[in-house]
């Protein structure tokens, strides 16, 4: 079980890679690899981060029909490049209702709030899918493939701070966060200005929300891994009150703002919570322990700057915007290499990461 956990891993990855080649691409960088740049959201959607998720998922089920999930979008990804669209597409839908299959499971043995938010985030992907198999318009589609990738997240931290003591208006907040966001991307089906703005606000909302309650605001003041862990989370949250304004600027002001909304959501925050998370989620699928080390800083580093070099300058600068997208490869890249060097620092096998990644779970 263990070497099918790193080859779906593997092939996550590879959707990563295909994913990246198909970004830089599209925007304007020599590489022949249409396919990749075609279906450049949906390989970094479902075919990365879905099927890191859904793997995740997978394990913390115990259950093989939880491994389905992550072999769909993953298979599914790799006909896309391929040429196969219809079929890769209805691989791809299959995916989050496989995913929703197994938060289903878990909600009945557990049936506690993050868990439900995780099946509303499964069934945004779902949503997503199909309007993406049905053509539909793009910006619409990206709001439902968003609002999984944002529900997941502000799900797994509110499960990590679920023992915090917070004060009673905290829950009803976040729940009015998650309704804005699922608002936003309803109402983007018929009426994408009007969407677009409830969407970005819910987007701001949530930040708030996590910038206000996440446990990162007290982890800041450690050191060693929680403080890495803090600071990646909490800059990552400033990203996705960025994009919540640039969504909203987008729909009601000028369609310039489309760069910063979907990479100051899909890079700056989706990629800071993978920068904060993948140093306790990788040993764990891949059953090695891991020991901390602080070049981890080096990346994090690397991707706020890369992106105000990407979005700072404003749509007009495509040059900028250029630099800025190869960096965030880079980024990518030096993050895989830091990853690889502190597994291989302890070649001791076992269930989990070692004590200085598990303070991530504090």
């Amino acid at each position: 079980m263990a070497r099918g956990r790193v080859a779906l891993l593997v092939l996550g990855a590879a959707c990563l890679v295909a994913g990246v080649l198909g970004g830089l691409a599209r925007l304007g960088w020599p590489i022949a690899f249409p396919m990749a740049a075609v279906n450049h959201g949906a390989l970094m959607t479902g075919g990365f981060l879905g099927t890191v998720v859904s793997l995740e998922r997978a394990i913390a089920l115990g259950k093989p029909f939880g491994y389905a999930a992550p072999l769909s979008s993953g298979l599914g990804a790799v006909l896309l490049l391929a040429g196969g669209r219809e079929a890769g597409l209805v691989l791809e839908f299959a995916a989050p209702l496989f995913l929703a299959a197994v938060s289903v499971d878990i909600l009945r043995r557990q049936p506690q709030t993050h868990i439900a938010v995780l099946l509303v985030a499964s069934v945004a992907w779902a949503v997503g899918n199909a309007m993406n198999l049905a053509g539909a318009a793009p910006d619409a589609t990206a709001a439902w493939w968003f609002a999984f990738l944002v529900l997941t997240i502000a799900a797994e931290r509110l499960e990590m701070t679920r023992l915090m003591k917070r004060r009673p208006i905290a829950a009803p907040l976040f729940m009015g966060a998650v309704a804005l966001v699922l608002a936003g991307a309803f109402v983007s089906i018929f009426r994408a200005a009007a969407g677009g703005i409830v969407f970005g606000a819910g987007l701001v909302a949530l930040a708030a929300w996590l910038s206000a309650f996440d446990l990162a605001r007290r982890t800041v003041r450690t050191e060693g891994f929680s403080r890495y862990a803090a600071l990646a989370l909490l800059g990552g949250y400033a990203w996705l009150a960025i994009a919540g304004f640039a969504w909203g600027a987008m729909a009601a002001v000028d369609a310039a703002w489309r760069d910063t909304a979907l990479h100051a959501l899909g890079l700056g925050f989706v990629i800071s919570m993978i920068l904060a998370h993948a140093p306790v989620v990788v040993p764990v699928v891949a059953r090695r322990r891991m020991r901390y080390v602080p070049f981890f800083y080096v990346p994090l580093v690397l991707l706020h700057a890369s992106l105000l070099v990407r979005l700072a300058a404003g749509p007009g600068a495509a040059t900028l915007r250029q630099w800025g997208g190869l960096l965030n490869a880079v980024t990518l890249l030096v993050f895989v290499g830091t990853l690889a060097y502190a597994l291989s620092r302890n070649t001791t096998t076992g269930p989990g990461p070692t004590t200085t990644t598990e303070q991530s779970r504090r």
